[in-house]
This record gives C-alpha cells, structure tokens and sequence, in this order.
C-alpha cells in the first residue's frame, strides 16, 4: 500500500486541535451558555442542566470518534487496515455516532419544544441530519472495509 507521509501526521495534527476545541465546548462554553441562559430568562431555567448533559453526551459521542479515527490512522500507516481488529475500531464509530445522535435528538426536542422562533430548531435539525448521514456513510463504508478485508484474507489464503 503506497504511503500519503504527509497526510496522516496533517490529519493527526487537526483531530488533536479538533479535541481541544471539542473539550472546551463540552466543559466551559456550553455550561456556560446555558448557565448564563438561565439567568437571562427564568421561564428557561429548568433547561440549565438538561441541556448542559445533552450537549456534554453529544461532544462524549464525538470525542470517541475521534479516538477512534486515530486508531484507524495508525493502523493505516502500518497497512493493518484490512483486518478484523480495524472493524472493531469502525464499530466503535457507529455506536459513538449513533449514541451522540440519540443524546442530540433528545436536546433537539428540548430545544423544539420550548422554541419561540423557528431558526434555532431549524439549525439543530440540520445538524442532526448531518449526524444521520455522517452515520449512514460510515455504514457504507463498514460493509466496504468488511468486503475489503474478506478480499485480502481469501487472497493471503491463495499466496
């Protein structure tokens, strides 16, 4: 498998800039926004910590993407991805994904419900489709790497 030298120490560089800035959201910016959301408007201020665990399970789901992602990176450098060990790694995703989609939904409805202008619910519908399709690609992606790695077992098997 040829090597892309650049690209993965890039790739690696941005995920650990992407969890810093994941780890910042999920401690500081949102309990905070949502600390100052309750003393602007008391009619809200039940939503205080309901919101603050969604966004803290949200960011959760995705931090273990991250983790995940560079698993798989450095089983890409080592050309091990092929192997049954690489769709542990791949599930790992789906559930994370799926599971910080299950929280988003849950703040989704929060949010929905206690809307008094559609744009905000509008901009967290999108994201969770994005979710969705984020989800439904790496399905495809799974059942491609699982074919991948039946392929290159069947033809170590014939060398």
């Amino acid at each position: 498998m040829p090597r892309r030298v650049g690209v993965v120490p890039l790739l690696r560089i941005f995920l650990v800039a992407l969890f810093g800035v994941v780890l910042v959201l999920q401690f500081f910016s949102f309990p905070g926004q949502f600390a100052y959301m309750a003393r602007v408007d008391a009619d809200l201020a039940w939503l205080r910590w309901p919101l603050t665990a969604v966004a803290f399970g949200t960011l959760l789901g995705f931090e273990v993407v991250l983790v995940a992602t560079w698993k798989l990176l450095g089983m890409v450098e080592r050309d091990r991805i092929f192997t049954t060990r690489a769709l542990r790694w791949v599930d790992l995703v789906v559930r994370a994904t799926a599971g910080g989609g299950a929280v988003f939904a849950v703040g989704f409805v929060l949010v929905g419900v206690n809307a008094t202008d559609p744009g905000l619910p509008l901009l967290l519908f999108v994201v969770g489709l994005g979710i969705v399709v984020v989800e439904l690609v790496v399905l495809v992606l799974r059942s491609l790497l699982r074919q991948a790695t039946e392929l290159r077992a069947d033809l170590e098997q014939v060398i």
